[in-house]
């Protein structure tokens, strides 16, 4: 029977994001049917962005759980649209908050296994495979998987249908009519969907400023293959490792100019064994290792590397840098990023390219050539998608906050008759009555600092932001317990000029200011070491801010004898 009669009069359908609505990255989705103190959940996708300057020594950083692991008993399954790590990449890491069965393509489901079991989950966590086009039911949700094309294997949109309606969530997609790995967008799925009647469609934002349409992976590939004929001496290519399709295409140019590949990076050897592994990747030629290449004659071998946008770790970085231990590229030789850009990458990215180009490395990328093509829908996609589909409410998700807006405006262009634009943490419903925003959850953000999960308020998080902008200052004294000063102040400086003040190094006045301060205690407050920590500390960051105009953080340390 259709879930469609099955409906109670306080039954609600909402949706609610907790990541990827006001950034690109970190997606956490939850929708929700049945009265508002019992529904049952479906979470789609659980995935992580990456550290950056503003998070000093996180390496990744994931959307709080902490609303829905309350709920976790009416949780009914984790369901993944595909493999990206913004999508799949907080899973090892959350899954034991959660405990939910998780449902995914073949492709997606080897990714995740792996990252189970860096975290010892393997055994623990059930996985069901959902094959392509696939159909099945959790609890009230009758759940569709819609083919669709991006830039990795098995992308999937959801048809989830429930007793109030029909909801298409998109998750990463483009229109691709030859996208070389995998099938091309499911068009006649999505017009029978639209016809059959949709409630609401929540949409990928990501390239929502860009007009025109992303490109197809077959033309990428007739570029790539005149571009790398053309070329002497070794040559690097630097792309995402999920992109299996661009992979298959280096690896196809490589053997018709006469080059062997040789893989440099885990993530580039982990994708191609899982794309072998569920029979993505079924004829492609012998690759050598890295010690056999660097014997290879300079013109027949490819490096196909990953740190496309500049990470420290990357092989690609290690190369530029000179410290990767078997892989130089020098005079003569050639690095292609076939990639683009994420924005707040800029900088690393640059610097990588600089380094490369002062050992003589010849710098290709897509301004300069047609090297890639993006895995998102630009500005003619979505409309093509929103005509196909015709949702009575558009809902857009994963973009910064000026590419929800402008998404929300395109809609109005397209004259769908409701559009809510949600923040991570609004819980919007869906039906019955028009869609809109109806409450408040908490939200939040976790990282990943070593092997630890802090969260967003966490109070060391916040002093290494401040040392990393204002340095630290380390003061130490020698007391007795009756409050005599046994040895002067000593101060030690991290990340603070040295500068001279008043005919005296920086250094050396700090010292003589806690000096001072101490002189004025009397004999009863140095005995109080609350009060004796507090007045050197400021008297260390006065001094400091007066010469240098910066707020250092000030540690004291007390030594009782």
């Amino acid at each position: 029977m259709s879930k469609q009669s099955h409906t109670n009069a306080d039954d609600e359908l909402v949706f609610l994001p907790l990541g990827g609505s006001g950034e690109i990255g970190m997606n956490l989705n939850l929708y929700g049917f049945g009265p508002p103190q019992t529904r049952q959940w479906i979470m789609v996708d659980l995935g992580v962005t990456f550290g950056d300057a503003r998070t000093p020594g996180v390496d990744l950083i994931m959307p709080d759980p902490e609303y829905i692991a309350e709920l976790k008993d009416q949780l009914l399954g984790l369901v993944l649209t595909h493999g990206h790590e913004d999508h799949i990449g907080a899973v090892g890491h959350l899954w034991p908050d959660l405990r939910c069965p998780i449902y995914a393509t073949p492709f997606t489901a080897h990714l995740v296994r792996g990252k189970l079991a860096e975290q010892g989950l393997e055994n623990e966590t059930e996985i069901t495979e959902i094959p392509l086009g696939g159909r099945f039911d959790l609890g009230p949700f009758d759940i569709e998987l819609i083919t669709l094309t991006h830039s990795i294997p098995e992308p999937n949109a959801l048809a989830i249908r429930t007793p109030l309606g029909c909801v298409l969530h998109t998750g990463d997609w483009k229109i691709d009519p030859d996208p070389l790995v995998g099938e091309v967008t499911d068009e006649n799925a999505l017009r029978a969907l639209g016809d059959e009647g949709v409630l609401a469609m929540v949409c990928d934002s990501t390239n929502v400023f860009v007009p025109g349409e992303a490109g197809s992976e077959a033309d990428v590939r007739d570029s790539l293959m005149e571009l790398v004929g053309a070329l002497r001496g070794k040559v690097a290519v630097a792309c995402f490792a999920s992109n299996v399709a661009r992979l298959e295409t280096v690896l196809k140019v490589a053997a018709a100019h006469d080059r062997h590949v040789c893989l440099v990076g885990r993530s580039m050897h982990r994708m191609i064994e899982a794309a072998r592994n569920v029979g993505i990747l079924t004829d492609i030629p012998p690759l050598v290792d890295e010690d056999e290449a660097g014997y290879l004659p300079h013109d027949h071998v490819l490096y196909l590397c990953t740190g496309s946008q500049g990470e420290p770790r990357a092989a690609l970085s290690r190369i530029a840098n000179g410290t990767h231990r078997q892989v130089s590229l020098g005079t003569g030789d050639s690095v292609i990023f076939s990639s683009r850009v994420i924005p707040g990458n800029e900088i690393a990215i640059y610097d990588l390219q600089n380094q490369l180009a002062e050992s003589g490395v010849r710098i290709i990328t897509e301004k300069d050539h047609f090297v890639h093509v993006s895995g998102h829908p630009c500005r003619d996609e979505l409309a093509a998608m929103y005509q196909w589909v015709q949702p009575h409410l558009a809902i857009p998700v994963h973009g910064e906050r000026r590419h929800l807006l402008e998404h929300g405006a395109l809609t109005r262009e397209l004259q769908i008759p409701s559009t809510v634009v949600p923040k991570n943490g609004t819980l919007v419903r869906l039906a019955p009555g028009p869609g809109a925003i109806i409450d408040e959850v908490p939200s939040g953000r976790l990282y990943l600092d070593g092997q630890v999960l802090l969260s967003e308020g966490s109070a060391h998080l916040r002093e290494r932001r401040k040392m990393a902008y204002c340095g630290t200052v380390g003061l130490s004294v020698v007391m007795s317990d009756d409050g005599d000063v046994l040895a002067p102040p000593m101060v030690r400086f991290q990340g603070i000029p040295d500068v001279m003040s008043e005919d005296t190094s920086l250094l050396e006045r700090v010292e003589r200011e806690a000096a001072y301060a101490l002189d004025r205690l009397s004999q009863k407050k140095r005995r109080d070491e609350i009060m004796l920590e507090q007045v050197l500390r400021r008297a260390a960051r006065r001094t400091v801010e007066e010469v240098w105009g910066k707020k250092p953080v000030v540690d004291v340390f007390v030594n009782w004898v």
